[in-house]
């Protein structure tokens, strides 16, 4: 039999917070943010509804950056570049990920129904600043 989710102000809160940003964040990130209007919102509750919406496919999960795992609320396939100084979560537009997927299924006789590209680096952010003093921070 399957669970039944009840709605809760907090548990849409939280959903929110994640579909709301295109900072790819963290549960520690949602639970800063909400707890000004929910004081008695646990890390625990955010961390615990945030599994269950990646495991309804509401959310992904981007992976972990810098020690913590960081969400997406845009669950169309697309890629994404993390700075590997700064730890920021970028979007990646285009149709790499579909074209890969649809290339994999073709030529190994498979059902790639989806993949994760990641691209790791500098961002432009990081990269304007190491310019600015002529020396990595």
């Amino acid at each position: 039999m399957e669970k039944r989710q009840n709605y809760s102000r907090k548990r849409e809160a939280i959903l929110q917070a994640v579909r709301g940003t295109t900072l790819h964040p963290s549960a520690e990130w949602v639970y800063r943010e909400l707890k000004p209007v929910f004081p008695d919102l646990s890390l625990g509750t955010v961390y615990r509804n945030l599994a269950q919406f990646k495991a309804d496919g509401m959310i992904v999960s981007v992976g972990t950056v810098n020690g913590q795992e960081r969400f997406d609320g845009a669950t169309q396939p697309h890629s994404h570049f993390v700075c590997d100084k700064c730890g920021c979560v970028l979007d990646v537009e285009g149709d790499s990920v579909a074209d890969a997927c649809e290339e994999i299924s073709e030529r190994y006789g498979v059902s790639a129904e989806r993949c994760d590209i990641v691209f790791r680096g500098i961002c432009a952010a990081c990269k304007a600043e190491t310019g600015r003093n002529g020396r990595s921070a």
